[in-house]
């Protein structure tokens, strides 16, 4: 088995937001900008919302920039949404102690009234790292002995974890959320060590960023070996997929045509997003361009011809 098996129906579809600077197609996105664009997603379709976690950027030759604080703005969507499902796109265990990112995932389940999916990953940025005062070391070590801690706790257990990085004792979460077991964890990884925790925590696990269901099914078979070394069932784990899109306006060239972002018609898009589905994707977490409310209520009519196409 090289990949899952294929999705069926529409795959969902996820929008991430614009929440750093220079983003929101070369302007930087306010809560007023961030609050319509979530309420247009909803309103034309999409499934869920996505942010990503991070407190700087800061790359030689691009000068530095920031984004929002995620669990901030998440809280704030959290409140102003009905139906759609939001998300870091992933969470750095790095920032915040594993028992406090467990009890802000159990309330963030509340005040969605479980829509809240809380996505986990190691790090990577070293310089925000630096600026904030976070240790840049063994990093699949500390993800480690913090999810241990984050799934016990979000599974209803009283946990005592000693471990070099972090310990708790005799902790707990009340009040609970709706969801009996706390929000699904969805785990961003590509490395072995970190695949291999895929397979043994997570709900979903989700690959970036990548244009074509082939790009997929490569990091998929390093995925199954990672199920088949720790005997998880790979039917078991939910296949999420980030990717980028530009649905081309009437009148619009081929100008922005791009090897990192799906380009074409409406109907171009939607069926090469659908491909995905046919591979196994059931969710798929898009960087819509442009960055704009505008851009993203042109992609409802993507998602609309994606549900014809189911």
């Amino acid at each position: 088995m090289t990949a899952p098996a294929p999705h069926s129906g529409r795959p969902r579809v996820g929008l991430m937001l614009p929440v750093s600077e220079g983003q929101m197609d070369g302007g930087t996105a306010r809560w007023a900008d961030l609050l319509a664009m979530a309420q247009t997603a909803e309103a034309v379709g999409f499934d869920s919302l996505w942010l990503a976690d991070h407190l700087i950027y800061r790359f030689p030759g691009q000068g530095e920039s920031g984004p929002w604080e995620a669990f901030t703005i998440l809280a704030a969507l959290a409140a102003v949404t009905k139906r759609v499902q939001i998300a870091p796109l992933v969470a750095c265990t790095s920032f915040r102690e594993p028992a406090l990112l467990a009890k802000m995932a159990d309330t963030l389940d509340e005040i969605s009234g479980g829509r809240f999916i809380l996505g986990l990953g190691a790090g990577w940025n070293q310089p925000e790292y630096s600026a904030f005062g976070y240790p840049y070391n063994h990093l699949a070590s500390r993800f480690e002995e913090a999810l241990t801690i984050i799934t016990g706790l979000l599974r209803g257990e009283h946990v005592t974890f000693q471990g070099r990085y972090y310990h708790v004792e005799d902790a707990f979460l009340r009040p609970r959320g709706p969801s009996e077991r706390g929000p699904r964890i969805l785990i961003g990884a590509a490395q072995p060590r970190m695949l291999r925790l895929v397979a043994q925590h997570s709900d979903a696990w989700n690959t970036a960023w990548h244009t074509a269901p082939g790009m997929v099914s490569d990091a998929w078979s390093n995925m199954l070996a990672a199920c088949n070394e720790v005997g998880r069932d790979p039917a078991t784990l939910e296949l999420t997929v980030g990717t980028a899109a530009h649905p081309r306006g009437a009148g619009e060239g081929s100008s922005k045509q791009s090897d990192a972002v799906i380009t074409g018609s409406p109907e171009e898009v939607a069926r090469a997003l659908m491909a995905f589905g046919q591979l196994g994707a059931s969710h798929l977490i898009v960087n819509v361009q442009p960055r704009t409310v505008a851009g993203v209520e042109r992609f409802g009519e993507v998602i609309r011809l994606m549900d014809q196409l189911a």
